[in-house]
């Protein structure tokens, strides 16, 4: 076997200085050549620690092998055995986590760049064409998906390649969910997530938007109306605040709004379009998560002159995948490590002007085993800024358990399931992604999608004999 290169084969980006004034994606993806090199450091273990990494299950050696010998077609169709959204996963997914985390040859140099390389055979699959979708025999039986995030999206092609009729509910005007609301176009264009979804459609998946279950409709409702199952994946779409005074001032956003504004109404191009986001010239973001590096670099492209993350810990505690903080680094976000707001101030318009700040030590490690951070005493400084964006995590969606209370769910809101079915306290509904974890990744949110279609399908199966037998 000749030499494997211990590197990885780079891909190529936009230019930072340019690539900040508009929404262009930044990675451009591998190239005919790059590809097949990147394929050829695979050494096709027979035991792919890699393939354990993957919550979805990607037959990853495989595909990988079909890159190598040239073979693209084979390489998605392998790809979508399991994995419903790979255009999606090849940009997003935290593959440095999982799948590229266990990859053997890691433990001498790079491992195997899973993810640029699915990402290739997605692409490549959007240039040439979908192959015609493989129909099973249908069941005659009616699934409802509430939410097309990944783990609704995921749940209704895998329930469609099964047979069932699927419909997904969507409350907004576009699917997706936190696929084109929450992730930059930089980042993860909406044409992408429109192709994937445009698949399921094809596969014979009914989308509903504008539907808000749990006040358009109950799953009381839907019941009713001959859904035999009902997946639940709205998300955790609700936003945290610091609880500081000043946080109702006018230029204060969450970043679950910041983001929904530009990335899905499109008020980066206000007044051309109905729905504004104002950006100053000097915005801060807190946080220092994928989500606070999603709305610094955003807030660039929106107009800001300076867009600054303010941090109570430091570098090293923060959780945004290393790749988008050198991306934002290059774009010139600038990082203001153990940090803490106290205090906004506004004029007397109501509109946000500065904000006092506390500087900060690490202590003893917490419940998440980060050092805790702990104030200065005396350290208290003003910062002069025009917008602040509060990125401090999410908690789950309340209004389906609010609307369906013999669905139980713990003390923070998220639904309690059944690990290995995805089932909820109420028989016939199934639940998976955020709203039953809380804020995680959007692999680990298909990964749940799977689980809860594989529940259905033997439950629907159980339903059925019972009714032969009765």
């Amino acid at each position: 076997m000749s030499k494997i290169n211990p590197n990885r084969v780079p891909m190529s980006e936009e230019n930072a200085a340019e690539r900040v004034k508009d929404f262009r994606e930044v990675a451009h993806g591998y190239n005919e050549e790059e590809v097949r090199r990147e394929a050829d450091r695979c050494i096709q273990c027979k035991k792919p620690k890699c393939e354990d990494g993957c919550p979805v299950k990607v037959p990853i050696r495989d595909f990988v092998a079909a890159i190598s010998r040239g073979d693209d077609a084979e390489a998605i169709r392998l790809i979508k055995t399991t994995n419903s959204l790979p255009a999606v996963c090849g940009r997003v997914c935290p593959q440095e986590e999982q799948c590229e985390k266990m990859c053997v040859i890691g433990k001498k140099g790079d491992g195997v760049s899973i993810g640029r390389l699915e990402r290739f055979a997605a692409d490549y699959e959007m240039l040439k064409g979908p192959a015609a979708p493989v129909r099973a025999e249908k069941k005659g039986q009616k699934v409802a998906i509430v939410g097309s995030g990944p783990a609704g999206l995921t749940c209704a092609g895998d329930l469609a390649r099964m047979g069932y009729d699927v419909t997904v509910f969507e409350a907004l005007h576009a699917p997706g969910g936190v696929l084109i609301y929450g992730i930059p176009e930089f980042r993860l264009p909406n044409s992408v997530v429109h192709y994937e979804v445009e698949n399921l459609r094809k596969s014979g998946v009914e989308f509903r938007s504008n539907t808000v279950i749990g006040k358009s409709f109950t799953l009381d409702d839907l019941f009713q109306d001959g859904f035999e199952a009902i997946f639940v994946g709205t998300g955790a779409g609700l936003p945290r605040f610091m609880g500081i005074p000043g946080e109702n001032l006018n230029g204060v956003y969450s970043a679950n709004e910041f983001l929904t504004r530009v990335n899905l109404m499109r008020a980066d191009r206000f007044p051309t379009n109905h729905t504004p986001v104002m950006v100053g010239e000097k915005v801060a973001v807190i946080g220092a998560g994928n989500t606070a590096m999603d709305s610094a670099r955003t807030a660039l492209r929106a107009g800001a002159k300076e867009a600054h993350i303010i941090y109570r810990r430091t570098e090293a505690e923060m959780t945004a995948r290393v790749e988008e903080y050198h991306h934002a680094i290059e774009e010139g976000v600038v990082f203001n490590w153990l940090t803490n707001p106290v205090r906004l101030f506004g004029n007397e318009e109501g509109w946000l002007t500065s904000m006092e700040c506390l500087r900060m030590e690490l202590g003893e490690p917490d419940d998440s085993g980060r050092r805790r951070p702990v104030p200065i005493k005396g350290s208290e400084f003003t910062i002069q800024i025009d917008n602040m964006i509060l990125a401090l995590g999410t908690s789950p969606n309340p209004l389906i358990p609010s609307s369906a209370p013999e669905v139980e769910t713990r003390s923070w809101g998220g639904i309690i399931v059944d690990e290995e079915s995805g089932m909820t306290s109420r028989p016939g509904v199934f639940a998976g992604g955020d709203i039953v974890t809380g804020a995680a990744t959007v692999i680990l949110a298909m990964g749940a999608g799977k689980t809860a279609a594989n529940g259905i399908d033997r439950y629907l199966k159980e339903e059925r004999l019972k009714k032969t037998q009765s």
